[in-house]
């Protein structure tokens, strides 16, 4: 008992010192942490973006329990604030933020402020003055500049513009409408045609756009200062019905069911621009300030562009941040709940500071109290790094989905290509069939012609993959030729004449005249028109109806083309974005590529035209397209002449056959053509092609053509450009290097049409460069004249060969073939036994290959080279007098003088003695 009453005191002692030391300890943490009084006068809170901002600050300053925050609302009212800003010096305040209504009314109330020595920081709107502590917002004349140069890009660098700006002598208003216009002088085609002032909210917008947009109906794109009034804009075009046409592109990027992230994702807006509140980071430079740490006095926000290729990734990662924020908010209110029982249990602790077990209760509850803000601290930064690693994952991934989208790309151009080749054997047996037999059956004239122009349409549909990597890039020109529009458009039709007929589909023609004449580019309304036909006809219901009309439209100096179908329409979650590349639509039954809408759209913009669409389920659509009468000189093909080539020719480069009134300009049986094919069909149909003119030798790689070209010396070869391990640019590199073969005629055949491909196969030493499909007759009749122009060259060469040389100048392989070989006979003209082995034997190669050679070069064999070289230097010994003529023919090789005398004069027409007598003078 007297154990148990000793501790008692000592436990007494010891909760009055616990007790004494948690309250100095309390008051010491008070006195270490200084409160401060921050006065915010803001220039209104009724939107949500100035809302935004507000609750960004009161996030951040939820961190900062010691500050004592004011707000003052202005309402958009200059004088309000200025006598606000004025109560908060009254009051007395340790630092203002000030986002200003006006800038000039409020910049000396603001300066007063700053000289009385309070730091005053200037958020969103400046001041006209730099007497401020620090400023925090974004740059609105960059936010403009970047919206110039988004809407450029958006329309092609051309088209007309409308600008609704915010309030009229507002700061952001000026700067952004400052860099806006600053972006668009970039772009001489693009203008700004007018500009609608506001006050910041939609009702502005509704009540003074309609008006301007009457005036203006041409306006591609309107510009608006925030997505308020940006939404109204859209409510005007929807009420003019412009909305399918007019894109409209906001400011602000705030999240939420009615912020303009939810705008451009439900198609509204084409794009906004990110202007953050700034409100986390006025309260941070404020607190920064205040604690006397480094600061920067410019403090600039970013902006970006959202549209839709990020904004469904801008939405996940508003809705992860908005999910993370309710998390840490309830975890402050856990944390203040806790702090609230820890102050109640620290009151409990001073009134029973002599109760040792109430002070052990009171200092458990602190323990874990201070544990569990520890965990709730420790829980936040986790939260934040996993914010931090989530948005470097959604970069990876977009730049990640950027590459494959790319490689896809790739390999539908690569797999195009391969498609050529059995196009090839399609259309090359067709050509060859109409074009050889003017006996054919008039029924088998019109299928084989109805194979023909089915075939090129396929080959048409193979080249749109190429056509949209063209338009990707901008390497689509226009060539404009003036034609009649109602002829050209009846020619497609007739393609879908018989499909819709075996269908039951009625396909009308309505023609508002019977001549139309306009500049337009074939080629390129060849592939908007099939592409619309092709899609009416697909999803038009058997015994539906197709009806296709030309209408001139004197008011808007333009030619409307419509194609209307009674098919099912088209679904309202479809029609956002039936132009979008690779969309095949949600209730779509017959899949497709995606590619025929958007493509058609690209280059009907290209042409400077318009594509529309109307459309009612179950009813079926309408697709509109408005070309211009006239277009710019530039995109005219002033020189081009008509020609009847077929379209695949046109296409492909190919000019027409040679007709059967025109001789050929080089025909031979004995001539020798080495075809390189390494796909089996290919290489049968082009030697079935050439046999019955030339004989044919073929080999299916380039290793294996390399070969036989050095051991037969080929008058010509036929190569692919792919092949297998040896390409044929390497093959053609190796011929032309080789001076056994340098002097062969090489023709490349590719599926490769890219300019930049025919110019590399033409550096390469190719002698023709043909793409597939090719025309079979307009390849024989070039082979033809390759051999002609090689006839023409032989006669250069033996003219070089002159009676005052004997040698030739090492200019090309060729030449320098020739000079070895007169070197060679010169060397041994005193041989009479020289023979066309030994001069092969000395060059390194066989017999044949000399022969071939020579004859090739010369066009003469090798015995009659050797005689003429003979001959030529006789010439020049001749008329030497101490020479007698038999030491003449003896020195030069010949068996004896009479054969000498005998070849001399077959050569020349004189005698060797006759020869000297008449350029010899007789002596005295």
């Amino acid at each position: 008992m007297l154990h148990s009453d000793s501790h008692l005191p000592s436990l007494a002692r010891c909760a009055l010192f616990l007790s004494l030391l948690l309250g100095f300890g309390a008051c010491t943490q008070q006195a270490t942490k200084p409160r401060y009084t921050i006065g915010f006068s803001q220039c209104t809170n009724g939107d949500a973006w100035r809302q935004a901002m507000l609750a960004g600050m009161k996030k951040e300053l939820s961190f900062y329990p010691e500050v004592n925050f004011r707000i003052k609302d202005a309402k958009y009212s200059s004088a309000l604030q200025e006598q606000q800003i004025k109560e908060f010096l009254r009051e007395g305040i340790d630092l203002l933020i000030v986002s200003a209504n006006e800038s000039e009314p409020v910049t000396p109330i603001v300066e007063e402020a700053y000289n009385r020595g309070i730091p005053v920081v200037i958020l969103d709107r400046r001041t006209t003055s730099k007497l401020y502590t620090a400023y925090v917002g974004g740059n609105n004349v960059e936010v403009g500049q970047t919206a110039g140069n988004y809407v450029a890009g958006l329309l092609g660098q051309r088209g007309q513009v409308l600008e609704v700006l915010g309030a009229p002598g507002s700061s952001p208003a000026t700067d952004r409408h400052q860099g806006f216009v600053q972006a668009l002088a970039a772009y001489p085609q693009l203008q700004l045609v007018a500009q609608v002032n506001s006050n910041w909210e939609r009702p502005s917008v509704l009540e003074r756009l309609p008006a301007v947009l009457r005036a203006h109906p041409e306006v591609d794109l309107i510009f608006a200062h925030n997505d308020r009034i940006a939404l109204g804009a859209y409510q005007v075009c929807k009420q003019l019905r412009l909305a399918n046409r007019v894109r409209i592109v906001g400011v602000d990027g705030m999240p939420g069911p009615h912020g303009g992230i939810q705008l451009v994702q439900d198609g509204i807006l084409k794009a906004t621009l990110l202007y953050p509140p700034g409100g986390e980071e006025a309260i941070r430079m404020a607190m920064r300030i205040l604690r006397k740490q480094p600061y920067d006095k410019e403090n600039i926000l970013g902006t970006m562009v959202i549209d839709s290729t990020n904004v469904q990734t801008m939405k996940l990662q508003t809705e992860k941040l908005a999910s993370q924020q309710q998390d840490i908010q309830r975890q402050q209110q856990l944390l203040r709940r806790q702090r609230a029982t820890y102050a109640s249990q620290q009151t409990v602790l001073y009134v029973l500071a002599a109760a040792l077990l109430g002070a052990a209760v009171l200092g458990l509850i602190a323990f874990r109290a201070f544990r569990a803000n520890r965990r709730s601290n420790r829980k936040l930064e986790l939260q934040n790094q996993e914010i931090l690693s989530q948005r470097n994952q959604i970069q990876e991934f977009a730049e990640q989905a950027k590459v494959e989208t790319e490689a896809k790309l790739r390999f539908f151009t690569n797999f195009s290509h391969e498609l050529r080749t059995p196009l090839t054997l399609i259309l090359g047996p067709v050509e060859e069939m109409l074009t050889s037999n003017p006996d054919l059956p008039a029924t088998h004239r019109h299928d084989l012609g109805l194979i023909r122009r089915n075939a090129q349409r396929l080959l048409q549909l193979v080249n749109q993959l190429m056509d949209f990597r063209k338009i990707d890039v901008g390497k689509m020109p226009v060539r404009a030729t003036e034609g009649n529009l109602v002829a050209f458009v009846r020619e497609i039709m007739d393609v879908f004449e018989k499909p819709a007929r075996q269908r039951g589909i009625s396909l009308r023609f309505l023609p508002s005249e019977p001549v139309i004449r306009l500049w337009f580019d074939v080629n390129i309304l060849d592939k908007v028109f099939f592409n619309l036909l092709s899609n009416a006809l697909k999803f038009t219901p058997d015994r539906g109806q197709i009806t296709v009309s030309i209408q001139l439209v004197p008011a808007e100096n333009g030619v409307r083309v419509s194609v209307e179908d009674t098919g099912r329409g088209i679904s309202e979650q479809d029609r956002a974005h039936i132009f979008e590349w690779f969309y095949q639509g949600q209730q779509s039954a017959a899949r497709g590529s995606g590619m025929g809408l958007a493509l058609a759209l690209g280059l009907t913009r290209l042409h400077l035209g318009q594509l529309t669409f109307t459309s009612q389920p179950g009813q079926g659509s309408t697709f509109i397209v408005t070309l211009p009468l006239e277009l710019p000189p530039a995109l005219k093909l002033l020189d081009a002449a008509p020609q009847a080539t077929p379209a695949f020719a046109l296409e492909e480069g190919i000019a027409p056959a040679a007709t059967a009134g025109e001789p050929a300009a080089y025909g031979s049986s004995e001539a020798l053509v080495l075809v390189i094919e390494d796909n089996p069909d290919v290489n049968a149909f082009l030697t079935q092609k050439l046999q019955p003119h030339f004989q044919v030798s073929s080999a299916f790689d380039g290793a294996t053509g390399l070969r036989l070209a050095a051991e037969s010396i080929p008058d010509l070869i036929v190569c692919d450009v792919m092949l297998p391990e040896l390409s044929g640019l390497e093959v053609v590199a190796q011929l032309k290097g080789d001076w056994r073969t340098s002097h062969i005629p090489v023709v490349l055949l590719t599926a490769r049409n890219a300019p930049e491909q025919q110019v590399e196969g033409v550096q390469a030493g190719a002698d023709l460069y043909l793409t597939k499909p090719f025309n079979p007759t307009f390849l024989l009749e070039s082979l033809r004249t390759l051999l002609a122009n090689r006839d023409k060259m032989r006669e250069h060469f033996r003219r070089e060969l002159s009676v005052d040389t004997v040698t030739v100048a090492p200019q090309r392989i060729d030449q320098k073939f020739l000079a070895d070989l007169t070197a060679i006979v010169e060397a041994n003209l005193g041989r009479s036994d020289l023979s066309v082995e030994d001069v092969a034997r000395s060059l390194g190669i066989s017999r044949v290959q000399l022969y071939r050679k020579v004859k090739a070069v010369l066009g003469t064999g090798v015995t009659d080279f050797i005689q003429g070289i003979r001959l030529t230097k006789a010439r020049q010994l001749l008329l030497d007098d101490e020479l007698n003529i038999a030491e003449v023919a003896y020195q030069l090789g010949f068996s004896s003088p009479s054969y000498f005398s005998t070849s001399f004069k077959a050569r020349y027409q004189v005698s060797p003695s006759e020869f000297r007598a008449l350029h010899t003078t007789p002596s005295a």
